[in-house]
């Protein structure tokens, strides 16, 4: 870099940080583009499968270990992050359902990606010529690896960026960027010997530090898996209905969690802890009217029903066995054949009745085979109390 373009880079850096900052990101990191550091974890994690039905990582891994194949001629990464904590509660009540912080308000993607859209508009006021993409975790682009590179944060042991400044509870937005900026130095890791995220994982998904493996974790099984939960899984997710957070929740920096000021990110009616009971009956009309400009969309209409119906099954409340009833009659059989598991974890004679008559009326093998199974389990439960 010669002397008039480390200028440029300089004061070019300073004000987009300025600028970010004014946008609403509390913090700016810029790495060098290049290979993505570290490619070998990436790959020896697709190649165990731990990505699970994401094949989207695996048909876009080139792109994700060289950036260059996005951007031609790309010089900077530069990773925004901003600070979604609402500071809400959820309270403990196992007819209610939980959602992970991040899906309480409106859709980030929105309003994140506008923002980055405008720091690039201003970035185009410094330099007419500068090219760049703007992504908000909808492309094919490591964010947390390279905002570890910059002074953002460090990847933590639960695989999340952590922030020395805020925590975690925060969206990472990237610019992929053409101009040659001010580089930071890769943040270090400030974990230490903690090891909280790993022990309170409920299904023992991060399988070492550093290391998640997506097809345990809930938030993967609960949003992008779009088939049945793995029955030996379905009674560690409790009342988790669309995410979780528990890693996050049991982190030390997110003691440094502060307020967000953004109203699209606090939580709209319903949103935090919903009575689990009227969800079962959504339609597709319902679901989408609901969650119209919401990340639990995603989930879409059957697959979060099906975690609504599995966190009442958790419940082994008599209460949850109509709304359970009417389940295993849903036109999907995605959702009947996790209504039939849930009515056999509540053990009624309401709830086996209904189980019965299921199996009289159903013709999908798959929810078959869930009726079978609970109800011989319930046999078998009955025989070991008599």
């Amino acid at each position: 870099m010669n002397e008039i373009t480390r200028l440029h880079a300089g004061s070019w850096t300073s004000r987009i940080r300025e600028e970010a900052r004014r946008l609403g990101f509390f913090k700016m990191g810029v790495a060098r583009a290049g290979a993505l550091p570290e490619s070998s974890r990436f790959d020896a994690w697709l190649a165990q499968g731990m990505h699970g039905e994401m094949d989207y990582m695996r048909r876009q891994s080139a792109r994700r270990r060289d950036p260059s194949l996005i951007l031609d001629g790309i010089r900077s990464v530069v990773v925004l992050a901003m600070n979604y904590h609402s500071g809400e509660r959820q309270a403990e009540d196992a007819l209610k359902g939980k959602i992970s912080r991040y899906a309480w308000g409106s859709d980030y993607h929105t309003l994140t990606k506008r923002r980055l859209e405008c720091l690039m508009d201003f970035i185009r006021q410094l330099e007419p010529q500068a090219r760049g993409v703007c992504y908000v975790d909808t492309g094919p682009v490591m964010e947390k690896v390279w905002g570890a590179q910059s002074s953002l944060g460090w990847i933590g042991k639960n695989a999340n960026l952590i922030s020395r400044d805020q925590g975690s509870w925060f969206f990472i937005g990237v610019i992929l960027l053409d101009l040659e900026l001010d580089y930071d130095s890769g943040s270090k890791d400030y974990c230490g010997t903690c090891t909280n995220c790993i022990s309170v994982c409920p299904t023992g998904a991060i399988v070492a530090p550093y290391v998640v493996d997506a097809r345990l974790c809930i938030s993967y099984l609960t949003i992008e898996l779009r088939g049945p939960i793995p029955r030996d899984l379905r009674s560690l997710i409790g009342n988790r209905i669309y995410g979780c957070d528990d890693c996050q929740e049991v982190c030390p920096w997110n003691r440094f969690a502060i307020t967000t000021e953004e109203a699209e990110f606090w939580p709209q009616a319903g949103n935090v802890v919903p009575e689990l009971v009227p969800l079962v009956t959504l339609s597709v009309e319902d679901f989408n009217s609901r969650f119209e400009n919401s990340p639990i969309r995603r989930a879409q209409r059957d697959g979060f029903v099906r975690n609504v119906v599995v966190a009442l099954g958790n419940s082994h409340k008599s209460e949850a066995v109509p709304a359970l009833v009417q389940a295993v009659h849903d036109r999907s059989p995605l959702v009947r054949r996790h209504a039939a598991w849930a009515l056999g974890q509540i053990p009624t004679s309401h709830a086996r009745t209904a189980l019965a008559e299921a199996r009289r009326m159903e013709r999908d093998p798959d929810v078959i085979e869930e009726i079978d199974t609970a109800l011989a389990e319930g046999r078998s439960s009955e025989r070991a109390t008599d």
